[in-house]
């Protein structure tokens, strides 16, 4: 059974970059863990927490709630920018 930390970060409402999660770890799986073959998929994790994150303080900040936007939320503001 998964830790209660380990379900947040599984859960798409509350971590924006699942996605970006899941590919970093099977690149490293599928290159025998040679962090040289995943460098791109890295930085579009670290890229994804950044742009989150600074909504998440932008809401903050205007004292919108609750801070992440929900998975169904962000899915528009990212469809809205293009």
């Amino acid at each position: 059974r998964m830790s209660r930390h380990a379900q947040q970060l599984r859960d798409h409402d509350i971590n924006p970059c699942v996605g970006e999660t899941d590919a970093s770890t099977k690149c490293m799986d599928d290159n025998n863990y040679n962090k040289d073959m995943c460098t791109a998929y890295f930085l579009k994790y670290k890229s994804c927490r950044k742009f989150w994150h600074d909504i998440m303080m932008q809401r903050r900040r205007n004292g919108v709630k609750p801070e992440m936007p929900s998975a169904e939320e962000r899915k528009k503001m990212l469809e809205s920018m293009g």
